[in-house]
């Protein structure tokens, strides 16, 4: 994982977006010609990327909703956003 800045703002790239696959239960990312299965910790990170949201809001909204370690959840956070990232799922707003 590259360092990466809690300040960044993530972004899903043109075409892809997150949703709720209601027959299956299950979310699941869309990108054009693939496709993922968000599991439940993915997809809790995945709701809050809106374009405009910092890292680090993102981080401490899922802290304080989880009641878990900040460090636990910034650890997972910025693990997924970076795959994303390498993946073209996700970019960066500047």
């Amino acid at each position: 994982m590259d360092d990466i800045s809690e300040d960044r703002v993530p972004a899903f790239a043109r075409g892809t977006r997150l949703q709720r696959d209601r027959v299956r239960e299950q979310w699941v990312v869309q990108a054009p010609e693939r496709a993922f299965l968000a599991d439940p910790v993915a997809a809790e990170i995945l709701q809050q990327v809106d374009g405009e949201t910092p890292l680090r809001t993102i981080i401490d909204g899922l802290t304080a909703a989880f009641e878990a370690p900040r460090e636990v959840i910034a650890r997972d956070v910025l693990a997924l956003v970076s795959d994303l990232a390498d993946r073209q799922v996700l970019i960066w707003k500047t």
